[in-house]
C-alpha cells in the first residue's frame, strides 16, 4: 500500500500554458525557470507531486490570483529526471522510508521491506524510485546500495559524492587496462625521439600531501643572459589508450574532484599516484614546453617536444618558499645542489609576474579557507590557505607554458581545445561600479567595454584595505565562468590572448585531449583522418570538461560549505570580529577571517549596516544540513 499524501486543490485556469524545469525550495514550493520570459513561482499545493529538477507543463494563473509575482500551477509532468535518490534510512517492522539529503527533494521516499537490502536505520543509501509521487501518493523506490553504515566515518562526504553521481572506482575493465599499462616498461623503443632530460636539474613543487605529481620544471642562463624556463608535464596520452576504456571514463568524469582529504579521481591510482605521476628518481615520460624568455619577462622562442625525465628531488611550497624569502639555513643545505636553481626560478617568476600585471592581468587574492579534519573527519581548525612565493612562482610558469603551448596550436590551425574566459556582462558592471562606490571606488570607462587593466588597477588600489577579500570577492562574481572551446577567443582575466590547459593532464581531460594533438604534431604524423576525429572529439571533450568542471566545482563549495557549518557547530555562542560582506532585505552577511559566512537576519537587527563595515558578532547557530550560519551583531565599529 503506498503512502497517502494531502494535495491543496487550487483553482487554474490562466490560459497561458509554460514549459521549463521545476526547481524546489526545502519549504515545499518551487519555480518553473524558462529560458525566456521569467520564472513562474508554483505554491506546494501546486505542484502535482513534481520532483526538483522534473520538466513540466504549468498553466499561469490570472495576475489577481499572485501573491507576489508570476504565479502558475502544474498541469503536467513532461519529463522525470530523479531516477535515484541518497538519503539516510529509517524503518520500523513492516516497511521503511528514505530522507533525502537534498533538502529540494522534501518527500520521503517509501521503501516496501522486501526491497531494504540489509539497510539499518541511520545508514547512508541509494534509493532507486520505482513509482513517482502523483497528487495522492509518495514515492515508493527500493535501496540499491548502501553508501555507508550509521556512524561511519565521512559517510557525510561520501553521500555528497555518490549524490552528485561520481565514484571513487573504476569500472574493473578501466583497473584492468589500468594495471597493465602501468606495468609497461621504458625501452630504447619507448624512448626513440624523445629528448633525454635525465641528467639535468628537473624538480617538482607540490604540497606535502599530494601524489598525483603531473608537473616538473627547470630554469638555465643561456650565453645572452635569456632565461631558458624548462615546463615537463607528464606523458599521460602514452598510458591511457585513445578511445579504449580509461579514455571513455577518463572523458565522462572529465576531471578530478578535490575534496579535502578525499580525491575522486579522472584515472586510476596506478596511474595516477604511479607511473603518470613525477616522483623523485624515477624515469617518467612527458611533454616538454622549452620557452626562451628575455629580462622583460617576453617568450622570445619556443620549443615542445617529447622527453625523458628523472626529478632530482620532490619539494613542496613551503621549503622552497623559506629558501627564496628567509634563506633557510638548513634547506638550504639540503638543497645545495639545487639552490642557484632555485634563486634562477625565482627572479624568472618575478619577472613574468610583473609582466602579467602590467598587461592587466587579474590577481584576486582572495585567501582559500584551509579546512583541518581530525582522523574522524571533523573540522577542528579553518584557517586561510596562505599563497606562498613558491606557490605563485609555479602558478607563473604554468601560465606561461599554457600561453605558449595555446599561441603555438592556434597558429597551427589545428583541433585543439582552449580556455576560455569572455569579459564581463555590462549590466555586471554597472551593479559592480554602484558597488564600489559605497567604498568611494569610482570604476572608470564603459560598461560596455571594459578591460582587465581598470579592474586590475581597482585590485591594487584596495591592497592591504580592511575589505580588499570583501570587495575581490564581488568582484569574482562579476566575472564569467571561464570555460573550455574549440575557438580561441582569449582569457578576460589573465589579459591572454591565447590560453589553454597543457599542464595537468593526470586530473583534466582538456589536457590529455591536447597531449594527443600535440604528439602528432610535434612526430609528423597527423594526418587528414586525424584531423577530422580530432575535430568532432574536440567539441565533445569541450561540451563535457566544461559540465564536469561546473559540476566538480559545485561538490567542492558544498562540501566546504558544510565542514564550516560543523566547525561553527562547535562555537555557538561564542564572539568573534567580522566583516560586512552583503547588505539584503532579509538581513545582512558577515564574513569572518577565517572566511566562514553568517548571516544577521534583518528582525533581529537594530540599524543599517554598509558593505565592508567591522562588527563584531555572536554565533546562534549552524544547520550544516541547511548549510546555514546564523550571526547576531553585537558591535559595529563606526
Amino acid at each position: 500500500m503506498r503512502k497517502k499524501k494531502t494535495f491543496h486543490k487550487h483553482a487554474a485556469g490562466g490560459g497561458e500554458i509554460i514549459t521549463g524545469i521545476i526547481e524546489k525550495h526545502s519549504k515545499g514550493f518551487g519555480f518553473v525557470r524558462q529560458e525566456e520570459g521569467g520564472d513562474i513561482f508554483i505554491a506546494r499545493s501546486n505542484m502535482l507531486g513534481a520532483m526538483n529538477g522534473d520538466l513540466v507543463e504549468a498553466d499561469l494563473l490570472p495576475p489577481y490570483l499572485w501573491t507576489r509575482s508570476k504565479e502558475g500551477i502544474v498541469t503536467k509532468i513532461l519529463q522525470r529526471n530523479t531516477v535515484e535518490i541518497v538519503g539516510t534510512f529509517q524503518k520500523n517492522k513492516k516497511f521503511g522510508f528514505v530522507v533525502a539529503d537534498d533538502k529540494k527533494m522534501q518527500d520521503d521516499i517509501f521503501i516496501k521491506k522486501d526491497f531494504f537490502r540489509s539497510a539499518q536505520n541511520g545508514d547512508k543509501v541509494v534509493a532507486k524510485i520505482t513509482q513517482y509521487p502523483d497528487k495522492v501518493h509518495s514515492a515508493e523506490g527500493k535501496i540499491t546500495e548502501i553508501i555507508a553504515r550509521n556512524g561511519q566515518t565521512g559517510s557525510d562526504v561520501l553521500s555528497m559524492i555518490r549524490a552528485a553521481g561520481l565514484l571513487e572506482t573504476f569500472p574493473s575493465r578501466c583497473n584492468a587496462e589500468a594495471k597493465a599499462r602501468s606495468k609497461e616498461q621504458i625501452t630504447k623503443e619507448v624512448l626513440e625521439g624523445r629528448v633525454d632530460l635525465r641528467d639535468k636539474n628537473i624538480i617538482t613543487i607540490d604540497g606535502p600531501t599530494a601524489k598525483d605529481l603531473d608537473d616538473a620544471i627547470s630554469v638555465d642562463i643561456l650565453p645572452d643572459g635569456n632565461y631558458l624556463l624548462g615546463v615537463h608535464i607528464a606523458d599521460v596520452s602514452h598510458f591511457v589508450e585513445e578511445d579504449g576504456y580509461l579514455d571513455r571514463e577518463a572523458l565522462k568524469r572529465g576531471t578530478s574532484v578535490y575534496l579535502l582529504n578525499r580525491v575522486v579521481p579522472m584515472l586510476p591510482k596506478v596511474l595516477s599516484n604511479g607511473v603518470c605521476s613525477l616522483n623523485e628518481g624515477e624515469d617518467r615520460l612527458t611533454l616538454s614546453c622549452f620557452m626562451e624568455i628575455d629580462s622583460s619577462g617576453n617568450v622570445v622562442s619556443h620549443k615542445i617536444r617529447e622527453s625523458v625525465i628523472r626529478s632530482r628531488a620532490r619539494m613542496v611550497y613551503d621549503d622552497v618558499s623559506d629558501i627564496l624569502e628567509n634563506e633557510d639555513e638548513e634547506l638550504i643545505r639540503k638543497y645545495a645542489f639545487l639552490y642557484d636553481d632555485l634563486k634562477k626560478m625565482g627572479e624568472l617568476a618575478a619577472i613574468l609576474r610583473h609582466k602579467r600585471k602590467q598587461q592587466g592581468s587579474l590577481d584576486f587574492d582572495i585567501p582559500e579557507a584551509e579546512i583541518v579534519l581530525d582522523a574522524n573527519e571533523n573540522p577542528v581548525e579553518i584557517r586561510p590557505a596562505e599563497r606562498r612565493t613558491a606557490n605563485r612562482m609555479i602558478e607563473e610558469f604554468m601560465l606561461a607554458a599554457n600561453e605558449t603551448v595555446a599561441e603555438h596550436f592556434y597558429w597551427m590551425q589545428y583541433p585543439f581545445l582552449y580556455r576560455v574566459h569572455e569579459k564581463p556582462d555590462p549590466e555586471k558592471i554597472m551593479d559592480l561600479k554602484a558597488y564600489l562606490m559605497n567604498f568611494g571606488i569610482h570604476l572608470k570607462g564603459s560598461a560596455d567595454n571594459i578591460n582587465p587593466k581598470t579592474l586590475a588597477d581597482i585590485i591594487a588600489q584596495i591592497e592591504d584595505e580592511p575589505y580588499e577579500a570583501v570587495v575581490n570577492r564581488v568582484m569574482l562574481r562579476t566575472m564569467k565562468k571561464a570555460y573550455y572551446s574549440t575557438e580561441c577567443d582569449g582569457h578576460f582575466g589573465l589579459a591572454f590572448r591565447y590560453y589553454c590547459h597543457f599542464t595537468s593532464p593526470i586530473r583534466r581531460y582538456p589536457d590529455l585531449f591536447i597531449h594527443r594533438v600535440i604528439k602528432k604534431s610535434i612526430s609528423g604524423r597527423m594526418t587528414e583522418g586525424k584531423l577530422e576525429k580530432y575535430r568532432a572529439d574536440a567539441l565533445n571533450a569541450a561540451d563535457i570538461s566544461s559540465r564536469t568542471e561546473r559540476q566538480a566545482q559545485e561538490l567542492e563549495r558544498e562540501v566546504d560549505k558544510l565542514k564550516k557549518c560543523q566547525f561553527m557547530l562547535q562555537h555557538i555562542g561564542e564572539e568573534f570580529d567580522g566583516i560586512v560582506s552583503g547588505v539584503t532585505d532579509f538581513g545582512v552577511y558577515v564574513e569572518l577571517p577565517n572566511s566562514v559566512e553568517g548571516m544577521a537576519f534583518a528582525r533581529d537587527l537594530r540599524r543599517p549596516y554598509q558593505l565592508g563595515q567591522r562588527v563584531r558578532i555572536c554565533v546562534l547557530d549552524a544547520k550544516p544540513a541547511e548549510r546555514q550560519i546564523d550571526f547576531e551583531i553585537l558591535e559595529t565599529e563606526e
